[in-house]
């Protein structure tokens, strides 16, 4: 028996029968026990490379490094990293830190001590996941090769030497496809355009100048370049922005569009001047990505009902609430997408327009020639709009305008900055908008998070235990009655969990999903607004309307596989505390009102909630 499943089988991380049938597929082909195991779904791929690093004692590296240059690489040669699954992770003087996925492989280690004597270089491994190796070898290749090919031209050509000439001296050359510089560049869009990033960091350092993608919400480092094509690189990136390349004082915002698979792909562009130099930041507009229906948001249920329903009202207001990057313009354009006809006309105000949608009239505010979203509202309604887009309600005069445009027969969309659906009402309190306004206009409040979509092609069930059972349940019973029928709690519970695959670059997730809450406008809601408006009195009609709360989307998403319930528990934590919190003083009301004689009350209990790394090394998730 090999020394990895006689390991496992010892923890009894898997059976005697498991164990056995390992071993018998072993004798059959070249396969590895980790392959076989993560391909029959007996493991996840961290918990089996946990165990393999305890037995190893080789430390594991999880996640990409942060540092991985060019000269690094090339320490291992692209077909020798591919065959033994070793590769580079960074230097220190003379030794180099070697990741490899089977350290234990006699093969790989005399590869390696071949190299090392080959290049004459100390070197000390660390154990990596099949995840971290193929991430490193797909996010590097083609920039190794191709950004290296590009630099060597740089070099040959003498193309640019920013110590001593001047921005204006290279405008010209930067405008043809074939100098180095467009290559670096375009080799930068391409590769994160296929990685699936949303956005991309170009920052100067005091060394380096670092690119960034952010993938499914989180920034990756993806290359390092020579400091000295820092100022080429920006220059060519204003360029095809029509930004001014000799302006690197203020920050500049632009656009462009690139064609790539027969179809054209915005890049928003930032640039902002830092101690070190200007950063630009380009978020990736792919409509493909982008322009979604509601469906494919994540809207089902209860929630999906209310939208359709507020979306075929003649007039009103719809507010899609939540912090920055939570998908709150995203569902506004699958809003525009839903009523787009020819029978209605719909304009749109945007900071910036993002995506285009055929049909749509959509203009750009501009707030430093005096077009903002109040002076745009104004002009709009002389337009004989039916429905109108305002991008974000961000003050007094927005807000009122907003309210009276919805009052005129209008059907008006826009964001606000609030935690959660409940707080809608307050926050136009605070804007300065009347009481009585707000029943006669606010149709919907929707508020949202982002949370990674599992991969369908290779999740997997557990059962949940411990703190993330009693979490589930104790959601669940809070559910309104229709919901629990439509989806009834089992015993055992069970979750999901990612795994990793090819199809999913063995991240085990494939892009985003929304969790949702939504309130609509009530007479009961409306009689609270004019009477006695308070935030239990709110919390109290979203339950008696059968309000199904964020965690709770999010929880019956995990528990059908969408999603893990690690990722709600981190797009929800602040809203736990702050629910839990908000229930506790109702109980607390409610007693009070049913025993006002006793002057003592027991103190509520607190919420038990927390950063879910420190819940999980407590009570742990159990395989099925």
């Amino acid at each position: 028996m090999t020394f990895l499943i006689d390991q496992l089988l010892k923890k009894k991380a898997i059976s005697q029968e498991q164990a056995a049938a390992l071993e018998a597929d072993l004798k059959k082909g070249n396969k590895k026990p980790e392959e076989l195991i993560l391909e029959r779904g007996l493991m996840a791929e961290e918990k089996l490379f946990d165990f393999k690093s305890e037995f190893l004692k080789i430390p594991l590296v999880k996640t990409l490094p942060e540092d991985i240059k060019l000269d690094v690489l090339e320490t291992v040669p692209e077909e020798t990293a591919k065959f033994y699954h070793t590769i580079p992770l960074g230097k220190r003087k003379n030794e180099i830190f070697i990741g490899m996925v089977y350290p234990d492989d006699l093969r790989a280690q005399e590869a390696l001590k071949f190299l090392s004597r080959k290049a004459n270089f100390s070197y000390q491994v660390f154990l990596i996941t099949p995840n971290v190796f193929e991430l490193i070898l797909k996010k590097y290749k083609d920039l190794k090769k191709e950004v290296g090919i590009a630099l060597e031209e740089l070099k040959e050509e003498e193309a640019i030497e920013l110590e001593e000439k001047k921005v204006e001296s290279f405008g010209e050359g930067m405008l043809t496809e074939d100098a180095p510089i467009a290559k670096i560049v375009n080799v930068i869009l391409r590769n994160a355009i296929d990685g699936g990033a949303s956005d991309i960091h170009v920052e100067p350092g005091r060394e380096k100048l670092r690119v960034r993608f952010r993938v499914m919400g989180e920034l990756y480092s993806s290359i390092f370049l020579p400091l000295n094509i820092h100022q080429a690189v920006v220059a060519r990136i204003k360029i095809l922005s029509n930004l001014k390349i000799d302006e690197n004082r203020v920050p500049q915002d632009g656009r462009f569009s690139i064609k790539m698979e027969r179809k054209n792909i915005d890049f928003r562009v930032s640039t902002l001047p830092t101690a070190l130099g200007e950063k630009v930041v380009m978020r990736i507009l792919d409509p493909d990505v982008g322009l979604k229906t509601f469906e494919d948001l994540g809207l089902e249920g209860r929630n999906l009902d209310l939208m359709r329903k507020a979306i075929d009202q003649p007039f009103g207001l719809i507010l899609v609430t939540g912090p920055t990057g939570s998908g709150k313009s995203t569902t506004l354009y699958a809003v525009l997408q839903a009523i787009n006809n020819d029978k209605i006309n719909i304009i749109s105000l945007e900071d910036p327009v993002e995506y285009f949608v055929e049909g749509v009239n959509q203009s750009q505010v501009r707030p430093e020639i005096g077009f903002d979203f109040a002076s745009g509202l104004r002009s709009i309604l002389r337009q004989d709009p039916d429905v109108i887009m305002v991008g974000e309600v961000r003050d007094e005069e927005t807000a009122l305008l907003t309210i009276h445009s919805s009052l005129t027969g209008h059907l008006v969309l826009s964001t606000l900055h609030t935690n959660d659906a409940l707080g809608v009402i307050p926050r136009l309190i605070d804007l300065k908008v009347q009481n009585y306004l707000i029943p006669s206009t606010l149709v919907l409040a929707l508020s949202q998070r982002l949370v990674r979509r599992l991969c369908p092609n290779c999740k997997k069930k557990v059962e949940a235990v411990g703190f993330v059972k009693e979490k589930i349940i104790s959601d669940y019973e809070t559910l309104p009655e229709a919901e629990k029928k439509k989806f009834p709690l089992l015993d055992p519970i069970y979750i999901w969990e990612p795994v990793g695959c090819p199809k999913c670059n063995r991240q085990g997730f494939s892009g985003r999903v929304g969790i949702f809450e939504t309130m609509e406008m009530t007479p009961e809601l409306a009689d609270l607004v004019l009477k006695e408006l308070s935030e239990t009195k709110i919390v109290a009609e979203g339950r008696r309307q059968g309000m199904i709360s964020m965690r709770q989307d999010g929880i019956m998403k995990a528990l059908r596989g969408s999603t893990t319930f690690e990722e709600v528990l981190k797009a929800t934590e602040e809203e736990i505390e702050d629910t839990d919190k908000k229930n506790d003083r109702l109980k607390l009301e409610e007693k009070k009102r049913a025993k006002p004689e006793e002057k003592k009350e027991k103190p509520a209990s607190k919420a038990r909630a927390g950063s879910f790394d420190s819940i999980i090394k407590k009570y742990g998730i159990a395989n099925e």
